[in-house]
């Protein structure tokens, strides 16, 4: 299951593909301030992007569903990103601190877009819910991650002062902004472009992951994580998982919501974006830290797709069950 995900998904071969080249060909310290500006580059277009697809239209109806949107929000933000603290100080004494750290930052990060979204229809969720539900959450991680990430006590070994607060706001907040503004310019143009979009934000996603993990290689992240460190880490994100998935089931239960609204609220509450996580962490952190501090990210990020192709299969498969009705947790087959 594991190798098809890996082969099917663009996303993740690239993922693989710039770990795998780090650790054969890492970046040299020389040249890292080179590469560095030209990821900041890459990202500054890719939230350029982004702030011309999401449209305000969008964002005004999943405002409007607040008995959804709402409850969502805490749960990204607020559950999530307490599941992420306790999880780095459950596993802090087995991994190196900044690798620790990286759970509290995978717990502050907003969902996916396009895999909460495709889960969703496999799943025969409700598909425009989880559409304008994750574009929120994105938007919202570009505000208030960094904000909580700080605020639960995350910083990392380094310092973040104002200097890095001025460049999150000139590579991620402007670009959005100023893509807000021109979208009823530049519309036409994006659904004409839509499909190499796509492959550039994975290739600024790829780059700033080898840029990122280079800094770890260089670092020597094989020699600091010994074989109980993998282990540690194996076990944070099996229980991150965990906690994703079976807490925004429940979760949703207990709000009352229809089991199409459940489906989108379990796959926009349980997955994380790297998408938004990397190039967050490559402006944040400094290059030799980042890399250890996305390790979590990546594997989560992988597992979570893995998990959920067969938990879409499975809630596919009961569909026939009717909103208010009782429903169990899903479950996955082995």
């Amino acid at each position: 299951m594991a190798l098809r995900t890996i082969i099917a998904d663009p996303m993740l071969r690239l993922l693989v593909a710039a770990v795998v080249l780090a650790a054969i060909l890492p970046i040299p310290a020389a040249n890292s301030h080179i590469a560095q500006s030209v990821a900041n580059v890459g990202i500054f277009v890719l939230f350029l992007l982004n702030g011309m697809r999401v449209s305000r239209s969008e964002i005004g109806r999943g405002l409007l569903n607040w008995r959804f949107i709402l409850p969502m929000v805490l749960w990204v933000f607020g559950a999530m990103a307490l599941a992420g603290l306790g999880l780095s100080k459950l596993v802090a004494f087995g991994l190196p601190p900044l690798v620790a750290v990286g759970f509290l930052y995978l717990g502050v990060l907003p969902s996916t877009v396009q895999s909460a979204t495709s889960y969703t229809t496999l799943a025969d969720g409700n598909v425009g819910l989880s559409v304008i539900s994750a574009a929120l959450l994105n938007i919202l991680g570009v505000f208030v991650s960094v904000p909580i990430f700080l605020l639960l006590g995350g910083t990392g070994e380094g310092a973040v002062g104002m200097e890095t607060i001025e460049r999150i706001a000139l590579i991620l907040l402007l670009p959005f902004v100023i893509g807000q503004l021109v979208q009823g310019w530049t519309s036409g143009w994006v659904a004409r472009h839509k499909s190499r979009i796509v492959w550039l934000d994975r290739l600024v996603i790829a780059l700033a992951v080898y840029v990122a993990f280079s800094g770890a290689v260089e670092q020597g992240i094989w020699g600091k994580l010994d074989p109980l460190a993998w282990g540690m880490l194996a076990v944070g994100i099996v229980l991150f998982l965990g906690v994703g998935n079976a807490g925004a089931w429940a979760a949703s239960g207990a709000l009352g919501l229809p089991r199409r609204d459940r489906i989108a609220f379990l796959f926009a509450g349980a997955q994380k974006s790297a998408a938004v996580g990397v190039p967050l962490a490559t402006i944040l952190f400094a290059r030799e830290e980042a890399g250890f501090i996305v390790l979590p990210l990546l594997l989560y990020h992988f597992f979570q797709l893995v998990l959920a192709a067969p938990l879409a299969s499975r809630l596919s498969s009961t569909k026939h069950l009717r909103d208010g009705g009782d429903y169990a947790a899903p479950t996955t087959r082995s």
